[in-house]
């Protein structure tokens, strides 16, 4: 059975409705930047989150930059993150002027580590220290507590990259409302998305919230007056209708992918491809992550680490059964970032990771058959 690694025709259909008459009433108002559709959707992305001001953006890549600008932070700043995600958490700190910290992971949730964290700033004076930028990698929030508390000490700015979480939870409180600023994306690919690309900035701070605007609008705040030297960032209304329709959904949809992921731990258990927890008996050739209980993961992907990740993604693409891998090189040894003098065996648990993750398909739409196809063949390579 063929098995997409995401759909998103499916969901589609399942609200076309909804959404063509969305996009219908934009095309009809004729206001397509900014505009009334936008500030509905930022006021009830605030009200979800649980946050004072929701501010709309171009991209996620946008989102970050124009957070670590409102943060102050720029030119001979050092802010500390994690070498396993997308580019774009470390290059919006170049893009500011700031330099990359990064610190190494932990194993089991593949979010950045605490302990990691503290270590650096106990052991190196070499950078300036400002910021602290965690990831909830995989719709999972990263250890808070920790970070907060961290953040606090040696008073750092936080600032959340939740570009893959919206809906996540620590605590019972939704990422982007666990930090100073966070940033959201909204590409195609995530849990909440439009139809192209689209990002969210959230802050509890009213002054912040009116900076925020202002940079996403060249740094004015009256037409042709200029305050600050900002950028072209605007959501522009269309994909803010799109994103209303969907967030009346969002909490069905995620609903849908915890299942989905509970269905792939039991599959894969019950095929013998996992070993039991504790168990002391040789490695099983795939290994699920864990998460901490007081995180709400949205699993915006499902990831496994598995023995002979390329020849088992190679098998399940011949059987036309899709996979990714999130991600295959991290950042500290990304050639852009040869500069900051990381060298292979610097971060090894992320090193680590790169070689043997692997991405399952997982979406609300993927059905029981789907998945139990995906498990049965990944069986049939390790037979």
């Amino acid at each position: 059975m063929p098995v997409p690694f995401l759909d998103l025709a499916r969901q589609y259909k399942s609200i076309a409705k909804e959404i063509d008459a969305a996009i219908a009433a934009v095309a009809s108002s004729q206001q397509f930047v900014l505009g009334p559709e936008v500030t509905a959707f930022e006021k009830e992305s605030a009200e979800y989150l649980g946050v004072k001001a929701a501010i709309g953006c171009a991209s996620g890549t946008d989102a970050i930059w124009l957070a670590l600008q409102a943060a102050g932070i720029g030119a001979g700043d050092g802010v500390i993150t994690t070498p396993f995600t997308f580019f774009a958490t470390a290059s919006a700190i170049h893009r500011v002027g700031a330099r990359p910290v990064f610190v190494d992971i932990s194993p089991e949730t593949l979010n950045i580590c605490p302990d990691a964290v503290e270590a650096y700033i106990e052991n190196s004076r070499s950078v300036r220290l400002k910021g602290l930028m965690p990831v909830h990698l995989y719709g999972l929030c990263a250890d808070m507590d920790d970070l907060d508390r961290i953040a606090e000490r040696y008073k750092l700015t936080m600032i959340e990259d939740a570009a893959q979480a919206w809906g996540a939870t620590w605590r019972g409180k939704r990422a982007g409302a666990l930090a100073p600023l966070a940033a959201f994306s909204f590409y195609p690919t995530k849990n909440l998305s439009c139809a192209g690309d689209g990002g969210m900035i959230t802050t509890q701070n009213d002054d912040m919230a009116a900076r925020l605007r202002s940079l996403r609008n060249h740094g004015s705040t009256r037409r042709y007056y200029h305050d600050e030297i900002g950028w072209n960032s605007r959501l522009d209304s269309f994909q803010a209708a799109i994103l209303r329709v969907k967030l009346r959904h969002i909490d069905q949809w995620n609903k849908q992918r915890a299942e989905r992921a509970a269905a792939y731990d039991l599959l894969l258990k019950s095929s013998g491809l996992t070993a039991k927890k504790g168990s002391t008996e040789t490695l099983a050739p795939v290994r699920t992550l864990s998460h901490d209980r007081h995180a709400g993961h949205v699993y915006h992907q499902y990831v496994v680490r598995v023995e002979r990740r390329d020849e088992l993604r190679q098998f399940l693409a011949d059987r036309k059964i899709g996979s990714e891998i999130y991600y295959p090189v991290p950042l500290h040894l990304q050639r852009c970032f040869t500069f900051l003098g990381y060298a292979p065996g610097s971060l090894p648990v992320s090193e680590k990771a790169a070689q043997d993750v692997l991405a399952l398909p997982i979406f609300p739409e993927i059905t029981a058959d789907e998945q139990s196809a995906v498990v049965s063949a990944i069986t049939d390579f390790y037979s």
